[in-house]
């Protein structure tokens, strides 16, 4: 497993180091513009500083603030046991510190990871998962992300996302201030050289307009290439700790057909973090063969995930990848020992599907416990649920009109 984090580590710091000299070689070009021939270490301080401002503001609470952006809510082993014993069984699998689990009151099957370190790792799921999958499924996705954290994941991907979002920011203040900048002043700055510096600033300009328009494409190419790689071996992680892949495919095709709305608290920044591509059409399902920004195919993992029959070891999955998409694995080389992981048999059919049926009644229940609701039963068998802006200690049964005591305190979640 260590071999497979240094493994890790010296691939993310070749793609962020190359992602770092497209960032200095777009303030360097930038400054020369702005500045004159003298400017190009200017723009690279500049471009510098904006990358370490905001790697600051991720490093100080960057977790906190995707947390708090997606509307995930901290809650207790009340509101869900199984969710948080099949995330303790992970974390005992991968031999990780037991992270904080959160829940999403939104109807989308989805659930991320994040925090730097595995120390203050975070697990977010939504409503809509744990109202779909059955435990070998939800127990997939979590090995999913368990296996996240234990590749140091987050912490690349996270470094990485600064990166191009600091590439992104410096391309568009550059292409912006020239949009919305003087042209008449542009040409009596190169008119005021003569003809041959108006013609080299000329030259100048246009060669820093192009690359404002191509840095972001090839800083999105390689936080591509970075994030599709550490889906797969996320993957291949996940059948390692649950020694179960049809649990994760089921739970990736379960996912890719779902016909809830989009999920609500997802933008571009987030996006990346989840299990899937958590933009789909209005109304409609995503497809299998849908090829999202930064997730590889999800038809494609499943038929990789499907086709390890022998085990569930690193080497079966490269070898099932190779078989699938016939390239080379992108599992290290140093992972690729032999081990003798042998698959679990499935559960039984009929169990699977009452669990499951069971279930689809419980998202609305679930978001109602992550929103602060109080969950009675009265003796006549009713039950109630009481919103939190309920007023008053007592509540009157609609069935049998008794008057029920309200517990003393709302319990905090």
């Amino acid at each position: 497993m260590w071999e497979l984090i240094r493994a890790n580590k010296r691939n993310s710091i070749v793609l962020m180091s190359l992602m770092a000299a497209v960032l200095l070689l777009l303030g360097f070009i930038i400054g020369l513009v702005f500045f004159g021939p003298d400017g190009g270490f200017i723009g690279l301080i500049i471009a510098t500083g904006i990358w370490i401002i905001l790697t600051l503001i991720s490093f100080s609470g960057g977790d906190q603030i995707l947390l708090a952006s997606s509307k995930a809510r901290p809650v207790t082993h009340d509101v869900h046991p199984q969710l948080f014993n099949v995330v303790e069984e992970m974390a005992i699998s991968a031999a990780l510190p037991m992270p904080k689990v959160y829940i999403i009151a939104d109807p989308a099957p989805n659930a991320f990871a994040t925090g730097r370190k595995p120390q203050t790792a975070s697990v977010a799921v939504t409503a809509g998962l744990l109202g779909r999958l059955n435990r070998d499924e939800l127990q997939g996705v979590i090995a999913h992300e368990m296996s996240h954290i234990l590749h140091r994941d987050i912490l690349f991907v996270t470094l990485a996302g600064i990166m191009l979002g600091s590439i992104v920011l410096l391309s568009q203040v550059f292409l912006r201030g020239m949009f919305y900048s003087s042209m008449t002043g542009s040409r009596r700055r190169y008119s005021a050289g003569g003809r041959g510096g108006g013609q080299a600033q000329l030259i100048m300009l246009i060669i820093a307009i192009a690359a404002a328009i191509l840095a972001p494409i090839m800083a999105y190419l390689l936080y591509f290439a970075l994030s599709r790689r550490r889906e797969y071996l996320a993957d291949a992680g996940a059948a390692r700790l649950t020694r179960y892949p049809e649990g994760l495919a089921g739970a990736l095709e379960k996912i890719a057909n779902d016909k809830s709305p989009q999920l609500a608290t997802a933008n571009k920044v987030t996006a990346p973090m989840y299990i899937v591509n958590p933009f789909k059409k209005k109304g409609k399902r995503m497809k299998l063969s849908d090829l999202s920004s930064t997730h590889p195919p999800i038809s494609e993992r499943i038929k990789i995930l499907r086709n390890m029959t022998h085990g569930a070891s690193f080497k079966d999955y490269s070898d099932s990848y190779s078989k699938i998409t016939h390239t080379k694995t992108v599992v290290p080389s140093a992972a690729l020992t032999k081990e003798d992981i042998a698959l679990r048999k499935a559960p039984a059919e009929a169990k699977k599907k009452q669990r499951l049926e069971k279930q689809l009644h419980q998202v609305g229940d679930i978001m109602r416990r992550v929103n602060g609701f109080i969950f009675l039963t009265c003796l006549c068998g009713l039950k109630l649920k009481v919103p939190p802006n309920f007023k008053g200690n007592k509540v009157k049964c609609p069935r049998c009109k008794r008057i029920l005591d309200l517990p003393p305190s709302k319990p905090k979640t």
